[in-house]
């Protein structure tokens, strides 16, 4: 049976101190990658990366704002050099949610979700590239939005963001397949993580109940599911793999 062995590789998890950030930096490490947990808040970094050592990895905590280009790109240096990126980190950051319609919304209310999700994938990745060139080889994985395929209603600002990073993640895919470099997209469903409502379950199950109608799997993603297609698509197993957007929803939507 194939493994996945990660053994000799450094990889950065963007937004990893909590949810699928969280679970994918964890599994990263069981593979047997230096893993450096990213956070804006630096005790979520220093939980993560505690337990990731108390299971025996190897992580490093790496406080920075992905909407700082200066701080990605001393972070980044840091490190003395990336084989793996993960752009994680989205929403709209520290400001929270402020969804609804585009008729009725101030344009300063999108700006977040452009900082984070587009401004932040597109410096993150600029910051990792040089130093994969260099070594002839990486992995660029990228947590968007099943919002930016389909177009949600009141989530127009976030899925404007989401697809743009998605376009631009392609067109960087075919820059850099020469240097052995792959860059790929997971465009996510509805999840179940702290910021969405774990004990929906409990606490509103018509509204789940409704909510699930449109999947084909009737549950919400867990961020194991997440992070165990960014462990592929990090190992040598994905190396013909580049420039695709892969949703992973339990068929809300499916691709050909």
């Amino acid at each position: 049976m194939l493994g996945i062995d990660l053994s000799d590789k450094r990889a950065l998890v963007t937004g990893a101190g909590q949810g699928v950030g969280r679970q994918t930096a964890l599994t990263l490490a069981e593979a047997g990658a230096v893993v450096y947990v990213n956070d804006l808040r630096a005790e979520r970094c220093d939980a993560v990366v505690g337990e990731i050592r108390a299971l025996g990895g190897l992580a490093e905590p790496l406080v920075f704002d992905v909407t700082a280009y200066d701080d990605v790109i001393g972070a980044v240096t840091s490190t003395g050099g990336l084989d793996v990126l993960v752009n994680n980190a989205g929403n709209a950051g520290a400001e929270g949610f402020n969804f609804g319609p585009v008729a009725e919304q101030d344009p300063s209310a999108w700006a977040p979700y452009l900082r984070v999700n587009l401004d932040g994938v597109m410096f993150c990745t600029r910051a990792v590239l040089p130093a994969m060139i260099e070594q002839g080889g990486g992995r660029v994985v990228t947590i968007i939005s099943d919002a930016a395929r389909l177009g949600e209603p009141r989530m127009a600002a976030y899925a404007a963001a989401k697809a743009g990073a998605a376009g631009f993640l392609r067109s960087v895919a075919s820059e850099v397949g020469r240097h052995q470099i792959t860059v790929n997209c997971i465009s996510l469903g509805t999840m179940r993580t702290e910021s969405s409502g774990p004990d929906l379950e409990e606490t509103n199950p018509e509204f789940l109940k409704t909510l699930l109608r449109s999947y084909a799997i009737r549950r919400r993603g867990e961020p194991s599911d997440v992070a165990n297609l960014v462990a592929f698509l990090a190992s040598p197993l994905a190396s013909w793999l580049t420039g695709q957007t892969i949703p992973l929803n339990g068929g809300y939507s499916m691709a050909l």
